[in-house]
């Protein structure tokens, strides 16, 4: 079907203007009739202003002005021009580049929407629809370029998603792909999709709670923080039917723990980058598949190849590409980029990672993470899940830092109240020697981006 999030919300006003699409914590509701209205006055506001079709716009919101945000986004894309999602806790000098990069012509806040009477035209599925700045974890940020198309593909169909839900929860930030997932569950899904300003363990499980949400979404920082907390002990959380793990691996303890926490829900790990969506791998939690982030869904695929971009044999370690099932995603204004990462519907994901022989795919660790330590190369991720099986471990992260022989060897971070010693007799036994921790470092939380994401080069840069 060849519609846009566009088409898709003028549908849903027409048939049920009333209902709610989405909720905003403390702070009111968002019904489609209302969205639809809201978001042709901004379209029209910019097209009177002679916004013209291609045009970027920055939105700089935060993560309390949701409702505004959504309203927003939607009036830039109906105005034909191109949405560039910024959030408000971002550096300014980052936005700043970022508006650069782009060449951004104007920037919509919170409170400042254009708006004026019309109804105008909607864009087609192959415009250019939204530019998406990546983390930056392993460099600098590149603008990712997806059509209206790709936006909603696997939309519109007859059946729509989590039908089991009233509601679905998150508490994934403006600016990220995962925010920009659930702005499209608003549109396309069963449930009203609701969210929160601000996230702690308490208030996100008191949203569950309320509302009796039965499709939750979090990143693993938010499980961890949320079991660590007792959030589950403490609030009914009995109606979450799915819970959905997005943005990172997912530790299989936490994983493990997330069942007992959640006793009627179905654990899935979602695994996709800004760059492939809306491709992607989803595992149900399987305690005989603890660290596999499943098989390819939404008519994707997946494969590993070696550095020259041959296939490797099934179960042999390469480079992870996942096809997208629709227009693919690019880099704008980087052909040199592009080319290294997009290739023939494939996409290259920066992650190292292996098949098994029925088609589960397992991360070895991101290319850019692998500590080569002498003769070895040591996968960060393998160690950390390792580390979390302390039981006095909250959180941990693995790193290199330079070594006076080895060229570099492994660093880790814990959150947690466990001893140094106690925890390398602990690991003894469970990590290889070239695998064993040269440095360890105890800290009050692991610095992370604003999308959740560990960022390991502030970690290196603080452990030396």
């Amino acid at each position: 079907m060849s519609v846009t999030l566009c088409h898709l919300l003028r549908a849903r006003a027409s048939v049920e203007p009333e209902r709610e699409a989405m909720a905003l914590s403390g702070v009111g509701a968002l019904p489609f009739g209302v969205w639809e209205k809201r978001s042709d006055a901004v379209a029209a506001g910019l097209l009177g202003q002679g916004v013209t079709p291609g045009e970027r716009i920055g939105l700089v919101f935060g993560n309390g002005d949701w409702l505004e945000y959504a309203v927003a986004f939607l009036g830039v894309l109906k105005a034909r021009a191109v949405a560039v999602p910024l959030s408000d806790q971002l550096a300014e000098a980052d936005v700043d580049a970022m508006l650069r990069h782009c060449g951004a012509t104007r920037v919509l806040r919170p409170g400042a929407l254009p708006s004026a009477e019309g109804t105008p035209e909607l864009p087609h599925p192959g415009d250019a629809a939204q530019i998406l700045y990546t983390s930056g974890t392993t460099g600098r940020p590149k603008g990712v370029l997806a059509t209206h198309a790709n936006l909603a593909h696997g939309w519109g169909g007859r059946r729509r998603p989590f039908a089991h839900s009233r509601h679905l929860a998150h508490a994934f930030p403006i600016g990220t792909n995962a925010g920009q997932w659930m702005l499209a569950n608003a549109i396309g899904a069963h449930p009203t999709v609701v969210t929160l300003g601000r996230f702690t363990p308490g208030r996100f499980a008191r949203l569950i709670e309320q509302y009796r949400a039965g499709t939750v979404f979090l990143v693993p920082t938010m499980a961890i923080e949320m079991l660590a907390a007792g959030a589950h002990t403490r609030h009914d959380l009995s109606g979450v039917l799915l819970l959905g793990s997005a943005a990172a691996p997912l530790p299989a303890k936490v994983a493990a723990e997330l069942t007992v926490a959640f006793p009627k829900a179905t654990i899935a790990n979602y695994y996709t980058s800004t760059e492939a969506a809306p491709a992607q791998t989803v595992m149900l939690y399987d305690a005989g598949r603890p660290s596999s982030v499943g098989r390819p869904a939404s008519g994707g695929a997946v494969r590993i190849t070696g550095p020259d971009g041959a296939p490797v044999p099934t179960g042999e370690t390469g480079e992870v590409w996942m096809r997208s099932p629709t227009a693919s995603r690019t880099y704008f204004g980087d052909a040199g980029a592009t080319g290294e990462t997009f290739r023939d519907g494939w996409v290259r994901m920066g992650d190292l990672g292996r098949i098994d022989d029925d088609g589960y795919l397992y991360l070895v660790d991101r290319e850019s993470d692998v500590i080569k330590s002498g003769a070895h190369k040591v996968s960060t991720l393998h160690v950390e899940e390792a580390v979390y099986q302390h039981p006095g471990v909250v959180e941990a992260a693995a790193f290199g830092v330079a070594h006076p022989a080895l060229g570099k060897a492994v660093a880790i971070a814990v959150v947690g109240s466990v001893d140094h010693t106690e925890l390398r007799a602990f690991l003894s036994g469970r990590l290889a020697p070239h695998e064993q921790p040269y440095r360890l470092v105890t800290l009050d939380s692991l610095p992370r981006n604003h999308g959740g994401k560990v960022d390991k080069r502030t970690l290196r840069e603080a452990v030396r």
